[in-house]
């Protein structure tokens, strides 16, 4: 499975940014994970085929994530963005078994 992300880039404190991430092929589980400096990767969220959902209890009620399973395409649409939310966000998707895949990473920067 290979994993192509879009989106990210500079925004000030308070703004939006939408990151999207289309997978080669139909997987059960697509989301995204982010790595802040120093740091181990930690979900943002993530959703399955079904539509069912987790999120870091950071950013509830701030990130929606969603997909479209017809795109293989899965989005995560992040507002009211903090400096604390500057990482780099990695595409992720698991099939059933699990099987994990990675997408390239992208940075996302808030300035204050």
């Amino acid at each position: 499975v290979q994993l192509q992300a879009s989106g990210g880039g500079l925004v000030q404190a308070g703004g939006s940014l939408r990151l999207s991430c289309a997978a080669s092929e139909s997987i059960f589980g697509m989301g995204w994970y982010r790595q802040f400096p120093g740091k181990q990767r930690e979900l943002v969220a993530i959703m399955t085929d079904n539509g069912r959902t987790n999120y870091a209890d950071s950013v509830k009620g701030r990130f929606t994530i969603s997909r479209d399973n017809a795109k293989n395409t899965v989005y995560l649409q992040m507002s009211t963005l903090k400096p604390e939310d500057t990482a780099i966000y990695y595409c992720y998707a698991q099939t059933r078994a699990p099987s994990r895949y990675w997408g390239q990473g992208t940075l996302v920067t808030v300035s204050s």
